[in-house]
């Protein structure tokens, strides 16, 4: 019997590498918007996996753009936006981010 994901053919080849983690902590992104000016915002992270996060944040940061969290954890990690969307619930803008240092969230 042949089974289909009732989500598509894409929905498979879309699934992150490792698990994401529901988690909710504030951190900030910094980079540079579209018309070169810096910027720094708050947000909250939602969901973490060893390699990225989904962070809601009250700011539209293009797809491919490369910004820096800085975690309450300490440090500053590199990432690039890999998705972008307004959330339908709570109207606010998301991004997916995924991290640039192979050890991720457990870079030094």
């Amino acid at each position: 019997m042949d089974e289909k994901d009732p989500r598509g053919p894409k929905a498979t080849s879309q699934r992150p590498r490792s698990p994401r983690v529901p988690v909710e902590f504030g951190l900030e992104v910094e980079g540079v918007d579209t018309s070169g000016q810096p910027f720094l915002v708050k947000g909250q992270a939602t969901k973490i996996s060893r390699g990225g996060a989904t962070i809601v944040l009250d700011l539209e940061i293009p797809i491919g753009a490369v910004v820096k969290l800085v975690p309450p954890f300490g440090g500053k990690l590199d990432a690039e936006v890999n998705g972008a969307w307004i959330d339908q619930d709570d109207r606010r803008p998301h991004i997916g981010v995924k991290l640039l240092d192979k050890d991720g969230w457990f870079a030094e």
